[in-house]
């Protein structure tokens, strides 16, 4: 499968173009990015094709891996889309659920197959956790603590301008929200309170009858810092485990999940459409954020 990288920044760099140029069922064709200057150097870097005109890109490539700001990506991933390209995304999907909706159509419109990277879904240990719970069932409660401390000047992402934005209900909620939502089921309603600097404290009510917390931070101190889901109900008490390998691992597994998802038709469970339902939770906190209500998803 012939891939085109969008996008120069870290996350492209130190994973996504070097999964793409290891992988040996890809060819790593070309980069395009906001930045001529450095679609250019990371082209070079390895051996790819440096693209300065987006439209020659989509039309010589089978994917395109993206990894941009979650605003440029939903346009892009419509425009990709309308090119049938495979779609391999990075979370969130959007940052407003007409924009969800719109890259999702795209996709079932051309019949393409999606795959948003949510990263805690492609470890391997994690992935076989989540799926063993969400076939016991009989949860009670959920607890999801996603603690980052980004803005630190060791983060490579500390400059990122739409992460200083929308803060961590949008950058680490949706990793939180990838674990709950196919354990417990939809959110119906969220209620979602500020906490220190960009903190934000969510409570959910689940269809399934369910409720979960999440407590969500890019400003956390470092010693304080971590991710952990915790479970409660008839099968006791259980703790999501700690990933063993890095997002270099986990992105190549979800670049053959959209391999495959590609080759079967068969969705992937982490597709354009659970995308959007993450979205959809986030907007509504969002929602709850600004009237001090609880906001129905």
């Amino acid at each position: 499968m012939r891939f085109g990288l969008l996008g120069t920044g870290p996350w492209a760099t130190a994973v996504h173009a070097p999964v793409l140029d290891a992988h040996p069922d890809v060819e790593f064709a070309g980069v395009w990015g906001r930045r001529p200057e450095a679609a250019n150097a990371l082209a070079e870097r390895f051996g790819a094709r440096s693209y300065q005109d987006l439209d020659a890109l989509l039309s010589d490539v089978d994917a395109v891996a993206v990894a941009l700001p979650p605003a440029v990506q939903s346009e892009l991933a419509v425009r990709a889309a309308k090119a049938g390209c495979q779609l391999l995304l990075d979370k969130p999907l959007a940052v407003t659920v007409p924009a969800a909706r719109e890259a999702v159509a795209a996709a079932q419109a051309a019949d393409v197959a999606s795959v948003v990277f949510f990263t805690t879904r492609f470890g391997l240990e994690q992935e076989a956790w989540i799926s063993e719970q969400a076939r016991t069932g009989g949860w009670f409660t959920g607890r999801a603590d996603w603690l980052g401390a980004v803005f630190s000047a060791e983060s490579p992402f500390a400059a990122s301008p739409w992460r200083r934005e929308k803060g961590a209900l949008w950058d680490v909620g949706p990793h939180a929200l990838s674990v709950l939502l196919p354990v417990l089921g939809e959110v119906e309603e969220v209620t979602a309170v500020r906490g220190p600097a960009d903190t934000v404290q969510l409570f959910c009510r689940h269809g399934s009858g369910a409720t979960s917390t999440a407590t969500l931070s890019l400003t956390a101190p470092p010693a304080a810092s971590g991710a952990t889901v915790e479970l409660r109900g008839e099968g006791g008490v259980v703790v999501l485990p700690e990933r063993n390998d890095g997002p270099a691992a986990a992105l190549h597994r979800a670049v053959d999940a959209l391999r495959s998802a590609a080759a079967t038709g068969t969705p992937h469970p982490c597709d354009a459409a659970f995308g959007l339902a993450v979205v959809e939770v986030l907007a509504a906190a969002e929602q709850s954020l600004a009237t001090g209500r609880a906001a129905a998803v």
